[in-house]
């Protein structure tokens, strides 16, 4: 498949397999919300990358790409929360923000390097 090929799929792949093992132990009782969105998110960029490569042209692509990174963000928070929550140690929650930074950076295509550097910069740091 075309999506295979892009190493921004293959870090948010990655990253989708990460969250579901991060997420894992969370409480029980979060199953049906925190833990759910934080793993949609995680898939939704995967996702949206490889809808994405499917589409005709560069501007469609760069338009499934924005939305990947939306999902990125909205994951990174979402991680966050689950930290702030005491559900991640601080060191899981930094993994996770570098892994989303890489998976961003990875492609140039995705033309979010300077998202992804702020993301290291201030949350990884």
């Amino acid at each position: 498949m075309p999506y295979e090929k892009r190493d921004a799929w293959k870090r948010c792949h990655e990253l989708v397999l990460a969250v579901y093992a991060a997420t894992r132990d969370w409480p029980r009782f979060e199953v049906y919300g925190l833990t759910s969105q934080v793993r949609r998110a995680a898939v939704s960029a995967a996702a949206n990358i490889a809808e994405g490569a499917a589409k005709r042209g560069p501007s469609e692509f760069r338009r499934y790409l924005d939305i990947s990174l939306g999902s990125l963000s909205e994951a990174s928070y979402l991680l966050r929360l689950g930290h702030d929550l005491e559900y991640l140690t601080e060191e899981a929650r930094k993994d996770a923000v570098r892994a989303f930074a890489c998976s961003l950076i990875a492609d140039p295509t995705a033309q979010v390097a300077v998202v992804a550097q702020r993301w290291l910069d201030e949350g990884a740091t």
